[in-house]
């Protein structure tokens, strides 16, 4: 799962992460309108009467935003940022060489490309198209979102393409030869769903996905795994329950192909069972519950335990010797690799050939150890990059111990490094230029006091010349949950769009987050939930105490799980900010275990049909919560018809409920991109230039 946020995180988006997908789309709720709920129906999604109501909300807004003068020179800028050709473009390790998946304005829907080594390291590296989705897109007439693509080792030439129609979670997979450029005639294809699908070896294939479409679980994934080989039967090895979240493969990929596989039975979002799949069954590897695996190296197997197990803690990084689990799995014994200090916090963990690599976050701060096993023994080594910046492990090469980083600040571009794990030595390899001008701002890092006496860090990108008189319109972003952290980013659109034009920013570390490891992730956890909204209020206030800023200029943005924030934060707190972006947002919590994948987050939020859990949902739950007769900041609500990860119900009948209160408010649909929103650089640039113009409307004029 980590190596998927991690992806989450590298999304050009400003801010908060998304809600993190676990692997497939629930049966569709019941869309009529009830006593309690009279907006219900906008729950069905593609309804008439509710693409009517969204097509008249669109029309609303866009005259409003899209109708402002600065829009079009918002979405100029933005589009300039998002097509720029001096892009860092992100490399992949494949096959010898370097694979990039590239959109720019002359590619929308973008080409998978692939150069040497040597080639990706000069100034203008020489590209080999692979497959070029705005073709695919136009001789299928379809609207094909890349997805990514898992290729067989060793010698990763044949590959399982993943394409989204419209950017959803939920894909069709297809077999390529990179050796022809062309889709393998007869080969693997395995139809639009949300699915788990991984090599064994060239003619056979492990795969989790709904075989039948009952076959999903409450939270609409799949919990029935096959083999499928080639010109047979599909032959089936585990099948969990549908109260289950999800089950599937989990290869242990050495040198020369599959050493081992295990099944990944996911009981909870956070609560799962690992099994080594052998000709005589499963063989239960012993684990706590808690516990996520990170990857295999050198005949290791790694994983990391979320809660306190015979001798190791929560956070601990271990590994079992693959040997040793075939032997006698019951008797095999766990190995530690890393322990996290009060500071520390595992960000993800991944591998090269032979090192292991330990992405960390050190008082909020990036680092990376890589680890040597040859010895029996897990030594480590720190990479030298560089300091007090926000590291990214992008990618580990199979065929030797090459990783590529990322590293990055709030007012330092990115730049990208290739290490040796071996000698622990970086090079920087390519530098994105300055997006925008950063030599009047500074960044300082306060912290805030919680209700409970926590102390809360949050980071502020400001003005140097800032006068503390609360003048300065600011944003403030934050998360809070699934233990996703809100590190240091160089974010351009931000810099060039609000900084630029004498913003300021903050992004909150409230609880909820991974900065400081499980711990600061379960202190918010189900009951607990309200110390997480306390928190952000904390640094709303500690900013106005400091006069960094005021109600009048400060405004809040959150995506997906951030949407319970942003929409809490509004109802509990009004007189504290001015505006407010909703985006892709989990807002009804009494439903949400009934809408898309929302039944998989249970272990996060609690379970509204449990009369204890609704009584303390109930209490803060942004829909329910919303009062006519409150003077509340006009909202700008925003999200995705294709998002079939949090659904767009939430989002529309918070708005519809505003409307029928006579609430002020701005509502904006998407008809595609998904959960991200952020499909293509002409629609990402639209989708930055309205949420600028709102915000400059409401803290700038």
């Amino acid at each position: 799962m980590k190596a998927l946020l991690a992806a989450l995180a590298a999304l050009a988006s400003a801010a908060p992460l998304a809600l993190p997908v676990q692997a497939q789309t629930s049966p569709p709720a019941p869309a009529a309108a009830t006593a309690d709920d009279p907006f219900q129906w906008l729950e069905d999604i593609e309804a008439p009467r509710s693409m009517a109501w969204v097509e008249g909300q669109n029309a609303k807004s866009a005259r409003r935003l899209e109708g402002d003068p600065r829009y079009e020179t918002f979405r100029q800028q933005a589009l300039k940022i998002f097509t720029a050709q001096d892009r860092i473009p992100t490399p992949r390790f494949r096959a010898g060489g370097v694979d990039n998946f590239w959109q720019d304005a002359t590619h929308i829907h973008g080409v998978w490309r692939h150069t040497s080594l040597a080639s990706y390291r000069a100034a203008s590296p020489q590209w080999q198209t692979l497959l070029d989705l705005d073709a695919l897109s136009k001789a299928e007439g379809k609207n094909w979102i890349w997805k990514g693509a898992d290729c067989l080792r060793p010698a990763q030439t044949l590959c399982l393409v993943h394409l989204s129609n419209g950017g959803s979670d939920a894909v069709e997979d297809r077999e390529f030869d990179t050796a022809t450029g062309r889709f393998v005639d007869g080969g693997f294809v395995f139809a639009n769903a949300k699915q788990n699908i991984r090599w064994i070896d060239r003619d056979t294939l492990i795969v989790a996905r709904p075989w039948t479409p009952d076959e999903v679980t409450k939270s609409g994934y799949a919990y029935v795994v096959k083999i499928v080989k080639r010109g047979a039967e599909p032959r089936e090895v585990f099948r969990g329950a549908k109260t289950d979240v999800q089950a599937g493969p989990v290869v242990l990929e050495g040198e020369h192909g599959a050493d081992a596989v295990l099944i990944n039975h996911g009981l909870t979002f956070y609560e799962r069972e690992f099994s080594l799949l052998g000709d005589k069954g499963l063989t239960p590897i012993p684990l706590p519950r808690k516990v996520e695996f990170d990857t295999y190296v050198d005949g290791q197997a790694v994983f990391t335990i979320k809660q306190a197990w015979k001798t190791f803690a929560a956070g601990d990084v271990v590994s079992y010797d693959l040997a040793d689990l075939k032997r006698d799995a019951a008797t095999a014994k766990a190995q530690l690799v890393f322990h996290p200090g009060p500071h520390d916090a595992v960000d993800r963990v991944s591998s090269s050939k032979d090192r292991l690599a330990i992405v960390l976050l050190e008082d909020v701060k990036g680092a990376v150890d890589v680890y040597d096993h040859k010895a029996g023994v897990w030594l480590a080594k720190r990479v030298k990059l560089p300091a007090n910046a926000n590291i990214n492990l992008v990618s580990a090469s199979d065929d030797d111990n090459q990783m590529f980083f990322t590293a990055e600040g709030f007012l330092d571009p990115t730049s990208l490094w290739l290490a040796d794990a071996d000698s622990a030595v970086a090079a920087k390899v390519k530098q994105l230029p300055p997006q925008f001008d950063a030599s009047k701002d500074v960044v300082d890092q306060h912290w805030a006091v919680s209700t409970d006496g926590t102390r809360i860090p949050y980071f502020v990108v400001r003005p140097k010349g800032m006068k503390l008189d609360g003048s300065t319109p600011t944003q403030m972003f934050g998360y809070g949950g699934f233990e996703l952290s809100e590190p240091p980013a160089y974010i351009p659109q931000m810099g060039k769009l609000w900084l630029e034009r004498g913003g300021a920013y903050v992004i909150a570390n409230i609880r909820g987050g991974g900065e400081f490891g499980p711990a600061w992730h379960e202190a918010v956890l189900r009951e607990k939930r309200q110390l997480a909204f306390d928190d952000f209020a904390s640094v709303a206030r500690d900013l106005e105490a400091r006069k960094i800023t005021s109600p009048r200029r400060l405004g809040i943005y959150a995506r997906s799980n951030g949407g319970i924030l942003t929409t809490v934060s509004m109802t509990q707190h009004p007189e504290l900010f001015n505006a407010i972006v909703i985006e892709s947002p989990l807002i009804d919590m009494l439903r949400y275990n009934h809408l898309s994948a929302g039944a998989s987050w249970v272990a996060e939020y609690g379970d509204p049909d449990v009369p204890a859990d609704r009584a303390f949902i109930a209490r803060y739950s942004g829909y329910q919560n919303l009062m006519p007769g409150v003077k509340y900041p006009e909202p700008y609500i925003t999200t995705n018809t294709r998002d079939d990860r949090v659904h767009p119900g939430h989002p529309r009948k918070f708005a519809a409920k505003m409307e029928a209160m006579g609430l002020p408010y701005l509502y904006y649909e998407q008809t595609f991109g998904g959960h991200a929103n952020d499909a293509d650089p002409q629609l990402n640039a639209t989708r930055w230039a309205r949420h600028y113009v709102y915000l400059s409307q409401k803290l700038m004029d």
